[in-house]
């Protein structure tokens, strides 16, 4: 019983429509999900993946208007990978970031692949990652209704980074619990002296199944805000061993969430012992259960438990225009 890899990473953005902008014409990822916050339906929740919304692809961002900015620190999710092609993609995304003003590093390795990290327009920590041919947890496919090459589209999630004051605990559950396994430690890129990153694998491996983890007690403790990463889901296959998940979770001992329905996956949520939010998500059965592939993102979608309540929902959610 193991973790495919990574399923999911939510985020908080303080302006939906500016997201976006950003997301699908600066990024090129395609919108396959508009829909709410299941636990406040008055604010939006859009869902950015692949071409089809494979698992392990989606940014997911809650809206929250007027949100005041994260204050950075431990106890968070601190970047996000995501996949490209090669080297050649990340050339590519150089000069486009250039083009666009968008606030970008030089291209560095971390856990000896080549990486190139950026900004949104709300200081989330982005970092886009060759698959340069390694094995290990298959990519997605990209969009291609974008004036991104599909050659150097955005292909799924990549590795998240923790940062904590102190590994051993979370590192503890990661593998005593979730099943990870310890398989690199690497030097941190962002400035000398700093502590080394541990690398945390799972599943088939590859940078789509992978948590970093780096101890930073220098900081204080994260304040989220807008560009904030809320949570971070591992990808199960479907609900059988999401069941014995459940079950092995409460043996653990970890306050959770118990089994959550979200229609499009099953969800458990929980923190692990540094603060930060783990969720637990079905690959089953999938963004297009209510659309068609061809249709995913264009309409309001809400759940069949929500369904008999969309006049009062949408009568509650401020007006939002998407642009393509």
């Amino acid at each position: 019983m193991n973790l495919l890899g990574i399923h999911h990473v939510s985020i908080l953005t303080g302006k939906a429509e500016k997201n976006f902008e950003f997301y699908t014409n600066v990024l090129g990822m395609r919108l396959v999900k508009k829909s709410v916050n299941q636990d406040d339906t008055s604010s939006y929740h859009l869902f950015y993946g692949d071409a089809k919304g494979n698992p392990g692809t989606e940014l997911t961002f809650f809206d929250i208007p007027m949100l005041a900015p994260t204050h950075p620190g431990v106890s968070s999710i601190s970047s996000t990978s995501l996949r490209v092609r090669d080297e050649e993609s990340l050339q590519y995304w150089k000069k486009r970031f250039e083009e666009f003003g968008v606030t970008h590093e030089d291209i560095k390795k971390r856990a000896n692949r080549n990486t190139l990290a950026f900004e949104d327009f709300e200081g989330t920590k982005l970092i886009l990652v060759a698959d340069d041919g390694e094995d290990g947890v298959a990519a997605g496919e990209a969009w291609s209704e974008t004036d991104v090459p599909a050659e150097h589209g955005i292909v799924g999630l990549g590795a998240v980074l923790l940062r904590v004051r102190n590994q051993k605990p979370t590192a503890r559950v990661l593998t005593d619990v979730l099943g990870f396994e310890h398989v690199d430690t690497y030097p941190s890129v962002d400035g000398d002296g700093l502590p080394d990153v541990h690398v945390y694998s799972t599943g088939e491996g590859g940078v789509g199944a992978e948590v970093h983890i780096q101890e930073r007690p220098d900081l204080p403790k994260e304040r989220i805000g807008r560009g904030g990463v809320h949570h971070v889901a591992f990808r199960i296959p479907n609900e059988e061993e999401y069941d014995k998940w459940a079950e092995k979770i409460q043996a653990a001992g970890l306050m959770n969430s118990g089994k959550v329905d979200r229609f499009y996956f099953q969800a458990l949520y929980f923190r692990e012992p540094n603060g930060i939010l783990f969720e637990l998500s079905t690959d089953t059965p999938g963004f297009d259960v209510d659309e068609s592939v061809d249709s995913l993102g264009q309409n309001l979608s809400l759940p069949p438990f929500l369904e008999d309540q969309r006049e009062q929902i949408e009568q509650k959610l401020r007006p939002l225009t998407l642009k393509e």
